[in-house]
């Protein structure tokens, strides 16, 4: 039987066709959940896994397969319902899986003629059955597995068109921020895989460099980051000479000993998420952790670059608490923090949040013609009303934001701190660009939004959008559910 597992690709941040422009390697990364379905799919399925980031592909002229399984985050879920509505006209089936389908699960059951909420590791085994026997339910509740469970992900499927190989050793986190839906999805419990097969995973991927997608890799107590240190020594004995980059908060910063083992590991680099640069905008995302014990953000960023691993700094644009002027406030704060990179992001409320579920109760949801405005909750675009902006107002504090942070001139000197300390110049000039061009790139996008523009009072929208109720949700019938 032939089995067709695609990623679909979201057209408005220009990432589909990877070869056509080298620089777009470094924004995409392997689909890791397909690979790791592919690893619990029984032999005498054919599996053909489909990253339309690497390329466009067109299914007609394929090998009708047997079955399609989608994922999609929601910014890729309408054009996952494209690609499923193509694969149904032809009578095949189609399952999708991921976290927009748990958190949308009766919009995405009018695309698709099944859905696996939650993980899907402890069904799939189930969905592969019931299609070989022609009765294939309607939806799969997959739950929160044992990680020693879950296999190593099929690499082998995937070997070319990536800057990056990817794996993950852990799930959950027990932050649970106001705009994040990991807990939601992944639950709040700190998961970990056994160390050996984590080990033997990477020894299986060929790219040098390597994303650990962990949302928090060293976790937030004393038994997290005991296991991580664990892992990082195991990573050494075994010689993998790997470089990879992760995920992690700030608290990383407080272990000589952890960083030390990260940067004899491979560490090369670490994304943080600073949020805001104010307490009241981290009391409001609830990330009170970062301000636990009066922290000094740039000397925790100090002790993290003397152990040559850069870090990139995550700043969240809209919140109730900013006010005019955040966007060059968030690039003077990263600066001051002495940040590598800055990945600034609108305040965007994701289904399944309890963002989500506050905006929408306010009826400040701005971009609500679903499916079709899912594909601008990339985090790149603002979606909703914000207290203290216009629309034009937050696209110029982004723009403000990144035109500080990313001028050649800051660049020059970022660069030339990290040649002159030593702390891998050429890696922070590749991703300096790389991220200048990508928000150039993104600027240039903003006119292609084709929504509503209704005016703004005290964070709520006064002219109704086509198409939605009060509660801010599709009059067709969508809800978060």
């Amino acid at each position: 039987m032939r089995l067709y597992l695609i990623n679909p690709y979201n057209p408005l941040v220009s990432l589909a066709n990877v070869k056509g422009n080298r620089w777009k390697r470094y924004r995409v990364w392997k689909p890791l959940g397909l690979l790791v379905l592919a690893g619990l799919t029984p032999p005498q399925w054919a599996i053909t896994v489909i990253d339309e980031n690497l390329g466009p592909r067109d299914y007609a002229a394929m090998p009708r397969p047997d079955l399609v399984g989608i994922t999609a985050f929601t910014s890729q879920a309408s054009r996952a319902y494209d690609v499923a509505g193509q694969f149904r006209r032809l009578g095949v089936s189609v399952v999708m899986g991921g976290i927009h389908a748990t958190m949308c699960r009766r919009e995405a059951l009018r695309h698709v003629d099944s859905v696996v909420t939650g993980e899907a590791e402890g069904v799939w085994a189930a969905v592969l059955d019931d299609v070989r026997r022609g009765r294939l339910k309607r939806t799969y509740a997959g739950q929160c597995v044992d990680m020693a469970e879950v296999p190593p992900a099929r690499h082998d499927l995937l070997t070319r068109g990536y800057a990056f190989g990817s794996i993950q050793t852990t799930r959950g986190c027990p932050l649970d921020c106001s705009f994040c839906s990991v807990s939601a999805f992944n639950g709040k419990d700190y998961r970990h895989r056994p160390i050996d097969h984590v080990i033997r995973e990477l020894q299986s991927i060929k790219e040098k460099w390597v994303l650990v997608v962990d949302d928090n890799l060293i976790g937030i107590n004393t038994s997290h980051i005991q296991r991580a240190k664990e892992l990082f020594g195991a990573m050494i004995r075994a010689g993998l000479r790997k470089n990879w980059i992760g995920q992690a908060t700030v608290n990383i910063a407080d272990d000589e000993e952890l960083l030390t083992l990260a940067a004899r590991a491979g560490c090369r680099g670490v994304f943080i998420g600073f949020e805001s640069p104010t307490a009241q905008g981290l009391v409001e995302v609830g990330k009170k952790f970062n301000l636990l014990k009066g922290r000094d953000f740039r000397k925790s960023v100090q002790r993290i670059r003397r152990h040559n691993i850069l870090v990139v700094g995550s700043f969240i644009m809209g919140l109730d608490a900013d006010q005019p002027g955040i966007g060059a406030r968030i690039a003077r704060t990263a600066r001051s923090y002495g940040l590598d990179l800055l990945n600034a992001l609108f305040l965007t409320p994701l289904p399944g949040t309890r963002l989500w579920n506050r905006m929408a109760g306010e009826n400040r949801i701005a971009a609500g013609d679903f499916p079709r405005d899912w594909q601008y909750y990339t985090l790149g675009f603002p979606t909703a009303c914000y207290k203290h902006f216009s629309w034009e107002d937050i696209l110029e504090e982004m723009k403000c934001c990144e035109r500080r942070f990313y001028s050649l001139w800051q660049v020059f000197r970022r660069v030339a701190g990290n040649f002159l300390r030593r702390q891998r110049p050429i890696l922070s000039l590749v991703s300096n660009l790389s991220y200048r061009r990508n928000a150039r790139m993104t600027h240039k996008s903003y006119g292609q939004m084709d929504l509503p523009k209704g005016e703004c009072r005290e964070g709520r929208r006064v002219v109704r959008l086509p198409g939605t109720d009060r509660s801010g949700s599709s009059a067709s019938g969508f809800s978060p559910a």
